[in-house]
């Protein structure tokens, strides 16, 4: 009898592994994030030929290498509301790219009217992290945020260039760390131009939409070259976890936050500008092995606080694809939106089944390429404007300067992977049309758009017709019998605490012992409004 209990609760166990489940534990893991910036997947175990990513191969070849994972733009800010929320940039109004501020020397390129803002996000929605560390988690951000909106002080422990899992008193208090690796960023591409090439222009391949010349294959070797450097940085902090006899147990994700930062590739909502690598480790998951499920970005929170053993709050729009909450249903289609970027405006929105892609122009009338000045930095995209007025480029090379787009487009990625062959109008693809036009409806029906407002009538809306955001009331301190109790007048205000003027904002949940004589500091913030005073008791 008890050889048939072993062998049963040996087949449970290794059929929770394989859904994806962890194994039960009374102690909740150590996960960490390492993300890479502007990066489709280069790296050998996705298919690489001309970089070499021995790092990033070997922790493939130790875990779970995902397929068909999308952000839910093709630049960093919108996709990085996503992740931090696990709700669609668009339905929380964070869809315009870059909403804190411009470059100064970019400020006349704006419209007149235009003001600066941090998104004002629905009643209930929250950096997840801030769940994380209510369950007595130690969240550190290493060091990009870039949310569209100020996150409050209770989301992280610390969230800085020196913030790292090492950084808890406490050894043995298990830790979300992340780690943004920007050495593949779009602008590193000129900004380390004299750099050594580990790359040779030679080896490289020349997409069909570049002109294969000297400058296009000088650049494709730089940014390869980059994501090689990219890949020992992710070996020194994978090196960190071992020394802390940490790695083996520890949870860990890496990922892109968009597609390459290269030229009609970054900002746009073809695959090669949406689609990253995803590679997760875990002591639970078989080694060396691939999944095709359709992942979002907006699934990585769920996912996390799925592992941690963390309810997922209503307010969260994605599904946990690992963990004990999984979604019951793999997710059938992904979606993803391209509205201002920078000062130039847009609305585009996008839905894929993985192989075939809708795409709905709201408007039409304006071209396809930007004159977004950041990116003239780069030196093939000045190149490809030369030989554009030039009229040396072909037909596909060119397919990027139309002066307008068609109300609807329709692509089969799989056998046009440069989307360049429009096949709404084809009746051939009707049924696929239709299928994804009525995902697409659903899902504005299910997800307010707010990208269907303009953009200072939307802020308005938000400030109440004044000319700045409103202010989180200061809140609340009432002490009882030792007690405390904080009270912000503000719904959905998060409230943090601390007993020194130095350290980490403890996120409220219930009253609190307090000793006479100690010292209390408090804050409140509702995200998009401005937060309260710090309050001294």
């Amino acid at each position: 009898m008890r050889s048939c209990l072993v062998i049963i609760a040996f087949f449970v166990g290794c059929c929770l592994s394989a859904a994806g489940f962890p194994p039960p534990k009374n102690k909740r893991p150590n996960i960490v994030w390492i993300v890479c910036e502007d990066m489709s997947p280069h790296l050998g175990s996705y298919g690489e030929k001309t970089a070499k990513t021995p790092i990033l191969d070997q922790l493939a070849s130790e875990g779970l290498r995902y397929t068909n994972v999308f952000s839910t733009a093709g630049v960093c800010a919108p996709s990085r509301a996503a992740l931090i929320t696990g709700c669609y940039q668009t339905a929380i109004g964070a869809q315009n790219m870059r909403t804190g501020g411009f470059s100064a020397s970019f400020k006349d390129a704006y419209p007149p009217n235009y003001k600066s803002y941090s998104a004002l996000v629905p009643l209930g929605v929250k950096c997840f992290s801030e769940y994380l560390r209510q369950a007595g988690y130690y969240c550190s951000n290493n060091a990009k945020q870039d949310y569209q909106f100020e996150a409050p002080l209770t989301a992280w422990d610390e969230s800085s260039t020196n913030a790292h899992w090492r950084n808890r008193t406490d050894k043995n208090q298990p830790f979300f760390s992340v780690f943004n690796l920007d050495i593949t960023h779009e602008s590193r591409v000129w900004t380390r131009s004299k750099e050594p090439l580990l790359v040779n222009p030679k080896n490289v391949e020349v997409p069909s939409y570049y002109p294969d010349d000297s400058v296009s294959r000088q650049v494709i070797a730089r940014f390869l070259s980059n994501v090689m450097i990219m890949d020992e940085q992710v070996g020194q902090i994978i090196q960190q976890l071992k020394a802390d006899k940490l790695y083996d147990d520890a949870i860990i994700f890496f990922y892109s936050d968009h597609g390459d930062g290269l030229p009609f590739v970054k900002r746009e909502l073809y695959d090669r500008g949406l689609k990253v690598p995803l590679i997760i480790k875990a002591p639970f998951l078989s080694k060396n092995t691939t999944d095709n499920q359709l992942v979002s970005f907006i699934d990585f929170a769920p996912t996390v606080l799925s592992l941690a053993g963390i309810p997922i709050p209503k307010s969260i729009q994605g599904q946990a694809f690992m963990g004990l909450q999984k979604a019951k249903k793999p997710r059938t289609h992904v979606f993803a939106a391209r509205d201002r970027m920078d000062s130039e405006p847009d609305r585009v929105r996008a839905v894929s089944n993985g192989r075939y892609k809708y795409l709905k122009n709201y408007l039409p009338q304006l071209p396809y390429y930007q004159n977004i000045r950041f990116r003239l930095q780069n030196p093939l995209m000045g190149h490809l404007l030369q030989l554009k007025d030039a009229g040396k480029l072909d037909e596909k090379q060119m397919y990027w300067f139309r002066n307008s787009k068609p109300d609807e487009e329709l692509f089969d990625t799989q056998t046009d992977p440069d989307e360049m062959n429009n096949l709404a109008s084809n009746p051939k693809y009707k049924n696929q049309l239709k299928a994804l036009k009525m995902a697409y409806l659903q899902w504005t029906q299910q997800f307010k758009d707010w990208g269907a407002m303009p953009e200072m009538e939307m802020v308005k809306l938000w400030w109440n017709g004044q000319d700045k955001a409103p202010k989180t009331e200061k809140p609340f301190i009432e002490v009882l019998n030792n007690k405390v109790s904080l009270i912000s007048a503000t719904e959905g205000a998060s409230i943090g605490y601390r007993k020194s003027q130095k350290g980490a904002w403890t996120v409220y949940q219930k009253p609190f012992y307090y000793n006479k004589g100690d010292s209390l500091y408090v804050i409140a913030h509702r995200i998009g409004y401005e937060p309260s005073e710090i309050i001294k008791q």
